[in-house]
């Protein structure tokens, strides 16, 4: 199949996913194009089967803002002429979904008929698309999808509460590509960061209100009072330079490292002996697999979707969204010496359920779907 990736190119969820799905259909030998206005971060090897197409957005003094819906819209139509595409898959639906339905009709009207399928991944829904400004657009674009998928159960549910869609939504899980994600010999850096053996405990995110990023400082502070350990913050964001505030109110800076923006993060998961994340919403948990794919386990909120990946006193425990002192109960817990090896084990066996194999067949079998609706409709119908 020939396939068109429309996503953000960012660190984000949406990105990432929509990233190692094409790296991944790549490798099986579909064509995949990736359409958007940056190359995106982790597409970062050669491959015959890879494709990379920039939006370009010309500035005009009229606009306050580039009108980057409309260069998307009209970037799709191309590439789908030009290099003639079976479909497109647009991840999160602010804009891309609302632009393919711009694109496909464009397309239409020359004789071509795209089908479209619209993966769901979390704030394009549970946040920025119950937005008034946005809503009516992001209902009608879903509904005018061709095939659409959720990343969890949670948001399949949430997208039918919030917004009125009558087309079904297969749930489609986010995956880990366990020949990245897996636990290297990294003991001269464990050493480097813990040198009189401190528990390592991880956090990776955007560094968004949402996250929650000041409980996951408040559990360490906690911690560090029972346990010696030290805290590594993976990312960056709005939030940093209060947390940064935070950690020295709380006096532990010395225990606590920001590492910003990391491309190689499962270098530093490599090293951890526990991953927090206590969000206040997380449409699936992507961080959290990635930590478990590295053999670490999980203390997690129990929004959206996590309570899907993260079994509760298994692979780690779900605690309600703001207890920080469940959290820290839960944590001490498993980072006792006679448990922690269980927990390590559950986590990576619970990765390998989502093991990027596993996922893959499932995003073909959509895209046969609703290609095979697009053969149907094609076809003359007897006079």
């Amino acid at each position: 199949m020939k396939i068109g990736i429309v996503c953000y190119p960012t660190f984000g969820g949406s990105g990432v996913v929509a990233t190692e799905l094409g790296k991944g259909l790549a490798k099986k030998g579909h064509e995949i194009h990736f359409i958007t206005y940056s190359q995106p971060t982790r597409l970062d090897f050669f491959s015959e089967n890879l494709y990379y197409h920039e939006v370009n957005m010309e500035p005009y003094p009229l606009f306050a803002y580039p009108p980057y819906e409309l260069a998307l819209a009209s970037k799709m139509v191309d590439v789908v002429r030009y290099e003639k595409l079976d479909l497109l898959h647009v991840h999160y639906a602010i804009p891309h979904a609302s632009a393919a339905y711009m694109a496909k009709q464009i397309l239409k009207s020359q004789g071509i008929n795209i089908p479209v399928v619209t993966t769901l991944h979390g704030t394009d829904i549970t946040l920025v698309g119950k937005n008034a400004s946005y809503a009516p657009v992001v209902t009608f674009s879903i509904n005018e999808s061709d095939g659409i998928t959720a990343v969890s159960e949670s948001l399949r549910q949430d997208t039918y509460q919030h917004f009125d869609i009558r087309k079904d939504i297969e749930v489609v899980h986010n995956f880990v590509d366990l020949d990245r994600f897996k636990r290297q010999a990294k003991e001269h850096f464990r050493k480097a960061i813990s040198p009189m053996g401190e528990k390592l405990i991880v956090h990776t995110s955007n560094f968004r209100k949402v996250k929650r990023v000041d409980d996951v400082i408040r559990i360490f502070h906690q911690i560090r009072q029972t346990q010696p350990a030290r805290l590594l913050l993976v990312g960056d964001g709005p939030e940093r330079p209060r947390m940064e505030k935070l950690c020295r109110e709380l006096k532990i800076c010395d225990d606590v490292r920001f590492l910003g923006k990391l491309d190689a993060v499962e270098e530093v998961l490599s090293v951890a002996d526990l991953f927090l994340m206590p969000s206040e919403k997380e449409s699936f948990g992507l961080a959290a697999l990635e930590a478990m794919a590295c053999e670490v386990p999980v203390v997690s909120s129990n929004a959206g979707g996590l309570p899907e990946l993260v079994v509760d006193g298994v692979c780690g425990f779900v605690c309600p969204v703001g207890d920080t002192r469940q959290m820290t109960e839960r944590a001490l817990f498993i980072l006792q010496e006679e448990n922690l090896p269980q927990f390590k084990k559950n986590a990576l066996a619970r990765a390998q359920e989502f093991d990027i194999s596993n996922i893959l067949p499932l995003y073909e079998a959509v895209y046969d779907k609703v290609l095979s609706v697009k053969d149907l409709s094609t076809l003359d119908v007897p006079q």
